[in-house]
């Protein structure tokens, strides 16, 4: 059976990726710090017949993410498809505007958004590489592409994130290997500030499964 290892797995967009490739046959890695959550995440799954196991890992902690998706390929036999979203944790996170904006302050969604993508990547890529075959997909907000004032530190990341990402795609090609971008300019499930749009993790997930399958689609970017 193929694998997907997310990382940054939730109840939002995790679950919805996680049904969405598991629909389709997959197997499921939850990567994430807290286990409990997660392994309710995988007892909602296995209830829907899709098979998920749980590797609990802070994308902070790159030698525990790394060991974390090494154990997900032992016990799939490989990961076929990673997918990095690591939201949860910029929720509490201090936002600043571009002109007011410190080093310290973009230091933190750098580390969570940029340099956690970059380890998770490399304990999979060289695999991937070497069978010629692979996908890895990053989540991002709309902001890395059309950047909002009030969120100029975290934009700064962000765009660092699809800066990378779309260098990547570039370097594997021809490789076998297919790595592309989501960015999503809404607000995923209820809740959010007012005005903004809203859709629901269910809505935006397809968009996956169509990077994976189109091979050579660089980004999608969601809105409503």
């Amino acid at each position: 059976m193929p694998s997907i290892a997310i990382v940054g797995a939730g109840p939002g967009m995790g679950l919805a990726i996680a049904r969405t490739f598991g629909s389709h046959g997959f197997d499921v890695a939850l990567i994430a710090r807290n286990r409990d959550k997660l392994n309710d995440l995988a007892g909602r799954l296995d209830a829907e017949g899709i098979t998920a196991a749980v590797f609990p890992a802070d994308v902070l902690d790159h030698d525990a993410l790394t060991q974390a998706l090494k154990d997900a390929a032992t016990r799939f036999g490989g990961i076929d498809v990673l997918e990095y979203s690591p939201g949860g944790s910029l929720e509490s996170t201090p936002l600043t505007a571009p002109s007011e904006t410190n080093p310290s302050d973009v230091q933190w969604a750098m580390d969570i958004l940029l340099y956690g993508a970059i380890a998770a990547t490399r304990a999979v890529l060289p695999v991937m590489r070497e069978a010629g075959a692979g996908t890895l997909l990053y989540t991002n907000g709309a902001g890395s592409v059309d950047p909002t004032p009030m969120l100029g530190n975290l934009n700064a990341a962000q765009a660092a994130l699809r800066n990378w990402v779309l260098s990547l795609h570039k370097e594997l090609a021809d490789t076998g290997v297919q790595a592309a971008h989501v960015a999503i300019g809404v607000w995923i499930g209820t809740g959010g500030p007012p005005g903004v749009p809203a859709a629901s993790a269910e809505e935006v997930a397809p968009l996956y499964w169509d990077l994976h399958m189109q091979r050579d689609e660089v980004e999608r970017v969601f809105t409503v």
